[in-house]
């Protein structure tokens, strides 16, 4: 089976398969644009793509995937030596985008303009090979590209199918980013593959939610909360039958709100770019608060200790966790060395985070091994990423950046700078806007005299952290 069945006419021509921001495609409108955009790029090594929540952005990712070649998402929020790295990173000759953006800066690649209303035919999908290399933020220096097979693909779309009784009935509604794992391959080649239907909202708002009218939903904890939030559209997603949140912890009270005004206790799942989804709350079983559930299909769980000792299953004992299974990506691109780092002697990836297991296999995320991956609005941002960018600026000396606990974003973006000359916490968060995406912005600066360390020189970044925590939670709305 090919990894985007629903399109080989199993499932029938469904006139909506795809609405994006209100453009609709049905299956053989979707296969015939992309067979034409294939032929353009086939043999190339890579296909970057400007992904805008829009049509050409499917039918690009689609086309890639026809081809077998593999498609580098790049955020349309990405300030230009982002983008010029991810470009330059992948070796990606091509830059695919829609008609109002055919003058944006390909840094060498050959900008390619996707018309939805394009027809060609289709090639047969090839069996095995990338899918894609998407590029994740580390704790350190620029973002790394992880190769995720077509094989790791599948088996992550089958085993949330079989998690979430996720049928060719179905119709996905959300409003997620289009260059990462959720919205992406979640959200979009989910019905893709399982069949059923696709309503992407543009924006994730509360109005657009209600107004989908889907089966089943999927948001980060931010668009939760911001549904708990409006009554009316909380009430008008009862019809539902599932709600899933993920990319970070979804708060209790987020939780307990939804289910007592749709009627669904939400669906928490846990993932990673370089794992896709592990873990799950399941359709047909319990649904516990600040719980991920269970290992999905295929994947298998374990937590040790910093000594490598395994750790007990009590729900009480936290170790890191790592993670084994077909859903594992193949590394990343061009980096032995991150390879090395993330993997154990035996073959099992670590995944950074400490965990507990309970006796009946329940899986809660209790924070980092690092305080430097900060979880904000469903993004991962690594912290140094964003000190470097601040430390571009002339009239900074140093920064160190934190999560800090936040009521909307989970964490947000607290950036402690040491200036060199006159400058204001507005400009810095402008400067690092223009440079990186605008979601790894600053939502406050604060400017210090000095930063806390310890004798070898490191920022002592606990520190910081305990004082934003004894400040309380801040809201970015």
């Amino acid at each position: 089976m090919g990894l985007l069945s629903a399109l080989d006419g199993g499932f029938g021509d469904a006139a909506d398969a795809v609405t994006v921001d209100g453009a609709v495609l049905s299956r053989e409108r979707l296969r015939a644009a992309a067979g034409a955009v294939a032929a353009r790029i086939a043999g190339a090594p890579a296909l970057a793509v400007l992904a805008r929540p829009t049509a050409e952005t499917v039918v690009a990712t689609v086309a890639g995937l026809l081809a077998g070649v593999p498609v580098v998402p790049v955020p349309p929020d990405a300030g230009p030596k982002e983008r010029e790295h991810i470009l330059r990173d992948s070796g990606a000759p091509l830059l695919a985008v829609a008609a109002r953006d055919a003058g944006t800066e390909a840094y060498g690649a050959q900008v390619l303009t996707v018309d939805p209303d394009e027809r060609g035919t289709a090639p047969a999908e090839p069996e095995d090979g990338t899918a894609f290399v998407l590029y994740t933020s580390g704790t350190t220096g620029a973002p790394k590209g992880v190769l995720l097979s077509r094989g790791a693909v599948a088996a992550g779309l089958d085993a949330l199918a079989d998690a979430w009784a996720w049928t060719p009935q179905d119709t996905l509604v959300h409003g997620l980013p289009l260059f990462h794992v959720h919205g992406l391959i979640l959200g979009v080649l989910g019905p893709l593959r399982i069949g059923g239907s696709l309503v992407h909202t543009g924006r994730p708002t509360p109005e657009a939610y209600a107004a989908a009218g889907g089966s089943l939903y999927f948001g980060v904890p931010t668009v939760w909360s911001r549904v708990a939030a409006d009554t009316a559209a909380a009430r008008a997603l009862a019809p539902a039958r599932l709600l899933v949140s993920g990319s970070a912890p979804l708060p209790v009270p987020v939780f307990e709100r939804l289910a007592a005004l749709t009627g669904h206790a939400p669906i928490e799942r846990y993932g990673m770019t370089e794992t896709l989804i592990t873990l799950s709350t399941r359709a047909d079983g319990e649904r516990r608060p600040g719980s991920v559930g269970l290992p999905v299909a295929g994947v298998r769980t374990r937590l040790v200790a910093e000594d490598g000792s395994p750790v007990p299953h009590d729900a009480e004992t936290v170790g890191e966790l790592q993670v084994s299974g077909a859903t594992l990506s193949d590394g990343y691109l061009g980096r032995p060395d991150a390879d090395a780092e993330s993997r154990t002697a035996d073959g099992w990836f670590r995944t950074g985070d400490v965990a507990v297991i309970g006796p009946d296999g329940f899986h809660r995320i209790v924070g980092r091994a690092s305080v430097d991956l900060i979880k904000s609005g469903g993004f991962r941002i690594g912290a140094g990423e964003v000190e470097a960018a601040l430390r571009d600026h002339p009239a900074v000396a140093d920064a160190a950046v934190v999560g800090a606990p936040d009521a909307d974003l989970g964490q947000a973006i607290v950036a402690y700078v040491i200036p060199s000359a006159e400058v204001d916490g507005a400009a810095l968060t402008a400067f690092v806007a223009e440079r990186l995406s605008v979601h790894k912005r600053p939502r406050r600066v604060v400017l210090v005299d000095e930063l806390p360390r310890n004798a070898m020189g490191k920022v002592l970044k606990k520190r910081l952290l305990d004082a934003e925590a004894a400040a309380g939670p801040h809201s970015s709305r």
